[in-house]
C-alpha cells in the first residue's frame, strides 16, 4: 500500500519510505491509500483471542502488503509482551488500563511496534546512523527511548520542555544513555515539536543524519495504538456488551484519537468517541465552533495533553475529507480545569477504590458527562497514576505505592543536554552529538 502526503503535494510513498521519512517533503503527515474494512467474521471471532492475535491480524490488514507476515508477526508479538485488560470502575464504565508496559504508559504500543518496523527497515536497506528526533511532553519520550534502547545503528533524540514532565518522566528518558541523547529544551512542548519538524526540512542536516520521527506524526507510531480499540471491544464483547459503545480519549497529539477513528473505519463498531481536553483546549473549540486556532500551550497537572499545536488533527481532518459536521458527528469535545481533574481523582478513589491518573481522570469526566442511559463507556487510562505521584497524592491525600519498574528510574543518574528553544543552537547539537 502507498501513502500519501495531507498536504497533498509530495509523491506517494511506500510504507517503508513512509516509515525511514517520518514526515513527507511537504511537510504533510503521511496517510495510507486505503483503509481496508475488517471482515465481519473477524468481530465475533476476536471474542476468543487474546491482544497478540487480535494486533496480528489488525496489522496484516493494515502492513501485509509490505512486510512478510511471518516477520510481521514477530513485530507484533515482541512489542505486545504486556496485558492490556479493562477494568470495571462502575456499572456501565470501564476503564482501559494502558499502563502495563516497561515505561507504564499508552505510548509503549506504538513506541515498541515502530521501533522494531523501523529496525527491520533499516537493516532491509543496509542502512547505517539513522538518526531518530522525537518531542515528548512526558510519556512519548520515555516510550521511545526504552523502545530503541541499544538497537543497532540508530541514535535517538528525546526532546523535551524544561520543567514541564514529572520526575519519574524525565528518569525514564534521562538516565538510559548508550543510544539515548535526553535534549532540555527551555520552552514549551510546541516549541520541541517545532524544533524537530524544522530538522526535517533541513535537507542538508537529513542527508547528513538519515532523520526520521517516532513522535505520532509516524505512520508506524500512530496505527499500531488502534490495536487496543479493538481488544477493548472484545473484552467488553466477552461480557455480553457489543452495541452502544463509547470511548473517551484523553487528548493531546491526537495521535491516540486518531489511532481509534481509524479502528472505526476498519468495521470496529463504536457508536462516537469523546475528546477530552484540559485548558490546552483548541480542539475542543474545533468542534463547537468549527475554527481552529492553536496557540501557546499551558502547562497543567495532566501534562502530556499540554499540546496547543496538535499535529494529527491535520490527519483528522483528511480522514473527514475536511468536514466540521462529519467529525463533529463522530466526535464530542469536553474540556476541564485542573481543580476539575484534581477533584474527581479524589471522588473516584473514595467512592470506588480507583486511582485514576489526571489524563484517565480527565477522559473519565468527559465520559461522565456525555454517557447516555442504555450506553456502555470505556475511558483510556493512558498512565499509571505513580508518573505523577505528588499530584495523585496531594489529591487523594495519602502515599500511593511505586511500582519496582518505575522506582529503578529513579534510581539512576540523569543526563541531559540543555539548549534554547531556536532551530541554530538544536542543529549544531544535533550534528556535534551525531
Amino acid at each position: 500500500m502507498n501513502y500519501y502526503s495531507t498536504n497533498q503535494s509530495a509523491p506517494a510513498a511506500t510504507l517503508q519510505e513512509a516509515v525511514v521519512k517520518g514526515l513527507a517533503p511537504d511537510r504533510g503527515l503521511y496517510m495510507p491509500e486505503e483503509i481496508p474494512l475488517l471482515p465481519a467474521g473477524f468481530f465475533s471471532e476476536i471474542v476468543h483471542s487474546g491482544v497478540t492475535d487480535i494486533a496480528r491480524s489488525v496489522a496484516r490488514a493494515l502492513f501485509g502488503d509490505d512486510i512478510p507476515h511471518d516477520e510481521l508477526a514477530r513485530i507484533v508479538t515482541d512489542a505486545l509482551n504486556f496485558e492490556i485488560p479493562l477494568v470495571r470502575v462502575e456499572e456501565g464504565l470501564y476503564a482501559l488500563e494502558l499502563f502495563h508496559g516497561p515505561t507504564f504508559a499508552f505510548k509503549d504500543v506504538g513506541a515498541r511496534f515502530m521501533a522494531r518496523m523501523l529496525s527491520y527497515f533499516v537493516q532491509q536497506q543496509g542502512q547505517e546512523g539513522v538518526t531518530v528526533l522525537v518531542a515528548t511532553s512526558g510519556d512519548t519520550g520515555s516510550a521511545v527511548a526504552n523502545g530503541f534502547l541499544g538497537v543497532e545503528g540508530i541514535r535517538v533524540f528525546v526532546l523535551y520542555p524544561s520543567g514541564k514532565v514529572s520526575d519519574i518522566q524525565e528518569a525514564q528518558f534521562t538516565t538510559l544513555g548508550r543510544n539515548i541523547v535526553a535534549v532540555e529544551i527551555d520552552g514549551t512542548f510546541d516549541d520541541c515539536q517545532a524544533l524537530v519538524k524544522s530538522a526535517f526540512m533541513d535537507e542538508e542536516l537529513n542527508r547528513q543524519l538519515n532523520l526520521t520521527s517516532a513522535n505520532s506524526i509516524n505512520v508506524a507510531r500512530f496505527l499500531p495504538q488502534s490495536f487496543y480499540y479493538f481488544h477493548a471491544f472484545a473484552q467488553l464483547a466477552r461480557l455480553g456488551i457489543s452495541r452502544e459503545v463509547i470511548i473517551s480519549v484523553p487528548s493531546g497529539n491526537l495521535g491516540n484519537l486518531t489511532a481509534g477513528l481509524f479502528a472505526k473505519r476498519m468495521g470496529l463498531p463504536i457508536k462516537r468517541f469523546i475528546a477530552a481536553n484540559n485548558r490546552n483546549d483548541v480542539f475542543w473549540e474545533y468542534l463547537q465552533s468549527g475554527r481552529y486556532l492553536p496557540r501557546p500551550s499551558v502547562q497543567t497537572i495532566a501534562n502530556a495533553m499540554d499540546v496547543g499545536s496538535p499535529s494529527n488533527f491535520d490527519r483528522i481532518l483528511d480522514l473527514y475529507s475536511y468536514s466540521h459536521e462529519a467529525i463533529s458527528s463522530d466526535i464530542s469535545g469536553y474540556r476541564f480545569s485542573d481543580g476539575e481533574i484534581e477533584s474527581v481523582i479524589k471522588r473516584v478513589h473514595k467512592e470506588s477504590g480507583y486511582l485514576l491518573d489526571p489524563h484517565g481522570a480527565c477522559a473519565y469526566l468527559a465520559l461522565k458527562e456525555s454517557k447516555r442511559a442504555g450506553e456502555t463507556g470505556i475511558f483510556l487510562a493512558t498512565a499509571h497514576p505513580a508518573k505523577f505521584k505528588e499530584s495523585v497524592e496531594r489529591c487523594i491525600g495519602e502515599e500511593i505505592e511505586i511500582p519496582e519498574g518505575l522506582a529503578t528510574f529513579m534510581k539512576k543518574n540523569r543526563e541531559t543536554i540543555q539548549l534554547p528553544s531556536d532551530f541554530g543552537s538544536f542543529r549544531k547539537a544535533l550534528i556535534n552529538l551525531s
